[in-house]
């Protein structure tokens, strides 16, 4: 690819790094949600998700990762971020969204 092509993420994932944005997001997510006057029950239940990432034998055979789960909640996601004028967040978000969701 020449320097400057967009990247057409529907005929390839090269030179996306979705994993690592992926995981990045969520360590920017868990700095609200794991601070108890940010949480609820929706949240609380969400990080026991993340608790089963990569973990199959834990979720009825089910490997999630990070993405699906942005890719799950990414409304959610966006509405956390903006309520607490998360900006580094909410770009890295719609980065995500872009390139993989």
């Amino acid at each position: 690819m020449q320097q400057g092509e967009k990247t057409d993420r529907y005929v390839t994932f090269i030179g996306i790094e979705g994993d690592r944005n992926s995981r990045e997001l969520m360590v920017m997510l868990r700095r609200h949600i794991d601070d108890p006057a940010r949480s609820n029950r929706f949240w609380e239940l969400f990080k026991e998700k993340l608790d089963r990432v990569g973990q199959p034998g834990r979720n009825g055979g089910r490997c999630l990762d990070e993405l699906f789960l942005i890719h799950s909640y990414i409304n959610n996601i966006r509405e956390l971020f903006e309520e607490y004028d998360d900006q580094p967040a909410l770009a890295l978000l719609e980065r995500i969204e872009v390139e993989s969701c």
